[in-house]
Order: structure tokens, then C-alpha cells, then sequence
């Protein structure tokens, strides 16, 4: 899968490329990638954050200790060395509304692309989205239909982590939500179910060449034993789909997370479905330990640096 939200932007604003930096935003910490030169294997370096520093929410305020944040943002980063102040910041899912849009035809023109999906997502979303950030991608295109894929997060969410980046020194030239660009890691053009669990959601997706069939965010219980109900039903309910619109079963879920894929397998308990990993930490270019921290959002974010 290639090219996910290549129009990212900060409230409609494009940009030519991503940047050869990046640093992702998790309940656990900050994780930061960059790369020295292009074709190089990116450094990673990751921070802790205090638990309960990020309040996911899309309604409230969610860094009430920003200077934390920023602190963490600024230390991750610096370790990592980028070439560039300007950096891809990526953030959790549940942040983000995703959107798999039709339209008859886009206009050739962005301004006058974003002002169509702003209208159609105004009864689609419960937040403002005139001053929200959007970001969008043509996946299909033909003389009858136009299938667009639509990111959407709340204005004042996206102003509160890219005021904490730039506190931090750095510029967010790019704004992405991690499920979605952790599929640049993917380099086939087969279909793939893949699976991206965090501490505090688990997002399925469904690939097939360039065209994105499934995107779906999924809430977990605090409750382990709840959470575990409620991953394995996630992969069930992604599984079918699959079946359902490619006409075979899956065989196997590429699964990227904060818990080991022989851990994972156990969870979703199926054993026609193979656990590979979406994106393995590697074996050396990490400045510090990243424990079970998933990359594959920051090495997604990676794969299209300018």
C-alpha cells in the first residue's frame, strides 16, 4: 500500500513530501524516527511519558501537562539526529475520523477539493469540521465513480500536539493518524488484512493493491479479560469482511503492537489465521531500548520522505 494520505495536511494546507523525520504520540510515550540520508535504514529512539500524560479525546483538552509532552517530544527527536526541523507527527487513531468517500468526480483543484469534502462530512462528524484538520488520497478513479479516502481530527486536538512540537523546536509539516500510515510499510500489491493494537484501541484495515476495503477503529475495555472478547471478535468481524468482498478466506493478519504476536495469536485464537508481523523492530538503529512499542507507524511515515 502506497502513498496513504499523500495530501496530508494541517488544515488544508498541502505540502510537496514528507519529511525525513517523524515522531508518533502514544499513551506510552514518544516515539521518534528519522533518516540521515535518503535510502538509509531509519535511527528510532523512544521516551516514556507518565501514564494518564495523553487524554485521548476528541471533545477535551488531552495534554494537560504539555511541557511533559513537549520535554519528551524535544528528547526523542534530538537523540534521533533528523536533517530537518520539519517532521511527520503521528498520532493515535482514535483522534481521527476515517472516511472511505464516493463521489461521481473530485475537482482537479485542492482548494475546491477540500471545500466538497468539508460539506459532505459536516453531518458525518459531531465536531466543527470547517476548522478541522482534513487530509485526503484518491485510491480509485475511473470515468463513473471517484473513491476517496477522508481523515478528519477535531482543530483544536490537531493546534494542541502541533503547538507541543513546535514548544519542542520542530515544525509539523505533516499530520497522520498511525493505523493508517503504518500500511506504507506494506510492499505487495496482494490483499492484506492487517491488525495495529495499541493500549487503548485495536484498528483492522484491508488492503488490496493501492484501494483501502476496510478501515475500523475499535475501542477497548480496560478490563483485560473484556479486552481480549473484544480483539478476538474485531479480527472475526475483519476476517468475514475479507471473505465477503475478496470471495477467500484470509490467511493469515499482519499485526503490528504493544504485545508480542505469539501473544496476540492466543488473543484472537484462530488458528486458520497465521500472526505475521506488520513491521519487525530491527536489529540495530535504535538509540534506546523500545521495549514492545510498535515502529510501523513512524516507519510508514518514513517510507515517503521527501
Amino acid at each position: 500500500m502506497s502513498s496513504i494520505l499523500s495530501k496530508a495536511t494541517q488544515h488544508g494546507s498541502q505540502h510537496s513530501g514528507r519529511p525525513p523525520a517523524a515522531v508518533e504520540l502514544l499513551p506510552e510515550g514518544v516515539l521518534a524516527g528519522a533518516r540521515s540520508t535518503t535510502g538509509q535504514q531509519p535511527v528510532y529512539a523512544f521516551q516514556p511519558l507518565p501514564a494518564g500524560t495523553l487524554a485521548l479525546s476528541i471533545t477535551e483538552p488531552n495534554l494537560p501537562k504539555p511541557e511533559t509532552v513537549t520535554a519528551a517530544i524535544r528528547k526523542a527527536l534530538d537523540q534521533v539526529s533528523p536533517r530537518s526541523r520539519d517532521v511527520t507527527l503521528v498520532l493515535p487513531d482514535t483522534l481521527f475520523r476515517i472516511f472511505m468517500l464516493d463521489f461521481d468526480s473530485m475537482p482537479s483543484k485542492a482548494e475546491e477539493a477540500y471545500s466538497v469534502l468539508r460539506f459532505r462530512l459536516r453531518k458525518m462528524v459531531s465536531f466543527d469540521v470547517e476548522h478541522a484538520g482534513l487530509s485526503y488520497q484518491i485510491l480509485t478513479k475511473d470515468e463513473m465513480q471517484c473513491k476517496v479516502l477522508t481523515a478528519v481530527i477535531p482543530g483544536p486536538v490537531l493546534a494542541e500536539y502541533e503547538a507541543a512540537v513546535r514548544a519542542a523546536g520542530y515544525e509539523p509539516g505533516a499530520v497522520l493518524p498511525s493505523g493508517l500510515v503504518a500500511l506504507e510499510v506494506i510492499d505487495s500489491m496482494e490483499s492484506v488484512l492487517a491488525a495495529c493494537l495499541s493500549s487503548v484501541a485495536l484498528t483492522t484495515t484491508i488492503t488490496n493493491g493501492n484501494d483501502l476495503l476496510l478501515y475500523r477503529t475499535l475501542d477497548l475495555p480496560e478490563d483485560p479479560e473484556q479486552r481480549v472478547g473484544e480483539v478476538q471478535q474485531g479480527i472475526a468481524v475483519a476476517a468475514a469482511y475479507f471473505e465477503d468482498k475478496l470471495q477467500v478466506k484470509p490467511s493469515r493478519v499482519l499485526y503490528a503492537g504493544n504485545h508480542e504476536p505469539s501473544e496476540f495469536a492466543q488473543w484472537i485464537d484462530n488458528p486458520e489465521l497465521a500472526v505475521g508481523e506488520l513491521c519487525p523492530h530491527p536489529e540495530t538503529g535504535a538509540t534506546t531500548a523500545l521495549g514492545n512499542i510498535s515502529i510501523a507507524g513512524v516507519a510508514g511515515a518514513l517510507t515517503g520522505v521527501r
